[in-house]
């Protein structure tokens, strides 16, 4: 099933989709299956999920992994469709509950539709599936809406031989499983809203469990109800013996142990993991991307000789797609495959015997961008994708940083592609990045505006400001923030932004037309990225680095405020004052540090160094401005000290740090510079400061020798011209020291 839009010829993400019509034009967007190429990425889900131990990556983003893939251990269970020789498989994780049961449900796209739908059902059923069409699957799984349709047709528990009505609902996707699922509301939240709405039985299956305004989690008690006592009953009455599975007064554990052992032994489904990753569609009806090396023969699909790539795009007079429907390919003159010569000819040429159709899809992004770490190690060889030297050189990727959102698709698709790249001898490693460090998203002020939604596409397009929308039929747009100004559109910019929108029209607000907004991430996508050359032609691109870096943790997102950059610029500027003064660089000391510089710049040293690998770049910075103020009051002008400042902020501030670099007589660049190391020596802290409180409230802080004993730093607190204030006539009752932090005196 696709996202698949008449209007502009192609299928369509789910973030190009909004309320069932393209973001781009507002055309009408349904669900349809369409022959597609895909990856089988469902094919290495489970080495997919055993890889995940082996990585050095964020739990966090591992869980996202494991949740996306979807792991499931279950049962699949026959349905016979009642007075009819139909049947059909449901996959269930929890067998043990098919005595709740009370109706099933099937996907809309699900085969099974029409062959279940009666006469008298067939036009509301139909009508039913022409509303869902126009939903994403993003959309019904985030959607809590309850909707669906009666088939007319029941099906008949295998265990029980009741007859259970058969629904058609949204909320069930053709993908997972089967398609189908059997419906137990009284411990499934989603069934369960489906039974309240519809009027449907809730039966609990959990002794002295309360199901009266919302499910069940069945994960533990004791099993009741399986089956009900009637059904017992009337066994008993009808037949000698009594149902052969019957699972009351169990344990939920013990109950889902004896459901999975009775299917196997009757033959009523097997137990079987299931997996909720799809397979990834690998089509594209456009003109830009990587073309398939396919011909087709009697409907079937060939390679052309690998000896013949690359296969490279035609020439084409329109990128649209052509009158028929077909891809932008469709145009090319030449774009037919000549068997016996090996090569691309004119399609007019082809005759189903020796020349034939190529393939008019071409390949996603992700083509390229799935295993680009590979080519990186060997990009000039035009025989190979990598040699295997370079491959066993280079092995994997040490570091990867990146954003969260990659995590259920390019990650997905590169260890996919890598582990197939692996079992085919091409990549020496079977996963691609060793370690992985996730960097927060910046967050930015989106804009939106409000376009009102009209079946007549060939009209101009309309569009209603953020106060006037709820008298409308809209769907919002994200808008290029930077033709926003205080939320109010620059309308002649925006009409020059883009080609469809140069003819349209405003309902304004006294004279304005008023964008929408919401904070989210910073993206090209959201078009609220903010153009970083304003900043760097005001404050320099190194304050601009630093301010990033000042930002927070790297790991964290955080929302983008210029008012706080103008603090990285005054720190900039101190830095450049230790060096230079307004008639150039200042004269510097060659002799020996002191005691205090030393201290000052290896305590520098050692938390950079360590700041760098553990990517704590924020604090690196606050260690940067604490070190320039303390070498400031010091009026250091140590040149072997100043020399290796430099050093360590070069990669914060390179700009003006090679600056300095070359001041201080240097010839080569500072990048080539030997990294200073630390000496522990110089960090050994001779003092420390203390505070001194007098019951609890702290009055005053004092300096005492690092190893002072507890004996020493009472007598000289207590010697203390300033505590004797604060005691007056009181009586000390205690001195409690705590070394190298505090003393606090008990009076009274």
């Amino acid at each position: 099933m696709v996202n698949w839009c008449a209007g502009l010829g192609t299928v369509l993400a789910n973030d190009e989709v909004v309320d069932g019509v393209s973001v781009r034009g507002g055309y009408p967007v349904v669900q349809q299956k369409m022959m597609q190429w895909c990856l089988r990425v469902s094919a290495y889900a489970q080495r997919l999920l055993d890889g995940l131990d082996t990585v050095d990556w964020t739990e966090s983003l591992k869980e996202t992994q494991r949740n996306w893939i979807g792991r499931s251990e279950g049962t699949e269970i026959e349905f016979r469709v009642k007075d009819s020789d139909t049947s059909f498989t449901i996959f269930t994780t929890r067998a043990d509950t098919i005595f709740g049961v009370t109706f099933m449900v099937l996907a809309p796209e699900s085969e099974l539709v029409p062959r279940l739908t009666t006469d008298d059902r067939r036009a509301d059923v139909e009508a039913y599936l022409e509303r869902t069409k126009k939903r994403t699957e993003r959309e019904r799984i985030s959607d809590r809406s309850v909707s669906g349709v009666f088939t007319g047709s029941y099906a008949v528990n295998p265990f029980t031989g009741e007859s259970i009505p058969v629904w058609v609902s949204d909320y069930v996707l053709a993908g997972y499983g089967t398609g189908a699922i059997m419906a137990v509301p009284a411990h499934d939240s989603r069934d369960y809203a489906f039974a309240r709405h519809f009027g449907l039985e809730i039966r609990p299956l959990i002794e002295g469990c309360d199901v009266s305004s919302e499910s069940f989690d069945a994960k533990e008690g004791i099993v009741c109800n399986s089956p009900r006592k009637e059904l017992i009953d009337s066994a008993l009455s009808a037949l000698p013996g009594t149902p052969s599975l019957i699972l009351n007064g169990l344990t939920v554990k013990e109950a889902i142990q004896k459901t999975k052992e009775y299917v196997r032994e009757h033959g009523l489904g097997r137990v079987k993991v299931n997996y909720r990753l799809r397979d990834a569609i690998f089509s594209r009806q456009r003109y830009w991307g990587e073309p398939f090396p396919v011909y087709y023969k009697d409907g079937m699909p060939y390679m052309i000789p690998e000896s013949c790539l690359p296969l490279e795009l035609p020439d084409i007079d329109q990128y649209k797609p052509t009158e028929t429907g077909e891809p932008p390919l469709g145009h090319a003159r030449m774009w037919a495959w000549d068997t016996v010569n090996n090569c691309v000819t004119d399609k007019a040429l082809i005759d189903n015997k020796t020349v034939f159709p190529l393939e008019l899809n071409t390949m996603p992004g992700f083509a390229g961008s799935s295993a680009y770490y590979l080519r990186y190690m060997d990009p000039h060889n035009g025989r190979a994708l990598v040699s295997a030297e370079a491959d066993r050189y280079w092995r994997s990727v040490d570091l990867y940083v990146g954003g969260t959102e990659h995590a259920t698709g390019h990650l997905i698709y590169s260890r996919f592609w890598n582990k197939f790249l692996f079992d085919l001898g091409v990549s020496c490693e079977e996963e691609p990045f060793r370690k992985l460090v996730n960097q927060g998203m910046i967050q930015g002020r989106s804009n939106f505006v409000y376009r009102v939604n009209s079946d007549n596409h060939d009209a101009a397009p309309l569009f209603v400001s953020l106060n006037l929308k709820d008298k409308y039929d809209v769907t919002p747009i994200h808008v290029d923030v930077n033709i926003v100004h205080a939320d109010v559109l620059d309308i002649d910019a925006f009409k020059a932004w883009r080609p469809e929108y140069a003819d349209a029209g405003f309902i304004l607000e006294d004279g304005k037309y008023i964008c929408g907004w919401a904070i989210e991430k910073m993206s090209k996508s959201m078009y609220n990225v903010v153009n970083p050359d304003m900043i760097v032609e005001r404050y320099g691109a190194d304050t601009l680095r630093l301010y990033e870096m000042f930002l927070g943790p790297v790991e964290q997102s955080k929302p983008w405020d210029t008012n706080g950059i103008d603090g990285c610029h005054r720190f900039l500027k101190k830095f450049w004052a230790l060096y230079c003064g307004k008639d150039g660089l200042k004269e510097l000391d060659g002799g020996e540090p002191s005691a205090d510089e030393l201290k000052s710049v290896h305590k520098l040293i050692k938390k950079v160094t360590q700041d760098i690998e553990a990517f704590s770049y924020n604090t690196s910075v606050a260690a940067f401005m604490i070190c320039v103020n303390e070498l400031s009051q010091l009026k250091c002008r140590n040149r072997a000290m100043l020399d290796i400042l430099v050093r360590l902020m070069a990669p914060f501030a390179p700009h003006i740090a090679e600056e300095l670099w070359h001041l201080l007589g240097h010839e080569a660049t500072v990048c080539d510079a030997p990294w200073p190391e630390y000496d522990e020596k110089f960090l050994v802290e001779t003092t420390v400061q203390m505070t001194v409180s007098f019951n609890g409230k702290a009055r005053f802080q004092m300096q005492f020798a690092a190893d002072a004993d507890n004996k020493t730093v009472e007598e000289a607190v207590l010697a203390d011209d300033r505590s004797k204030k604060y005691i007056g006539d009181k009586h000390v009752v205690k001195v409690i020291v705590v070394p190298k932090k505090i003393v606090n005196i008990v009076v009274k």
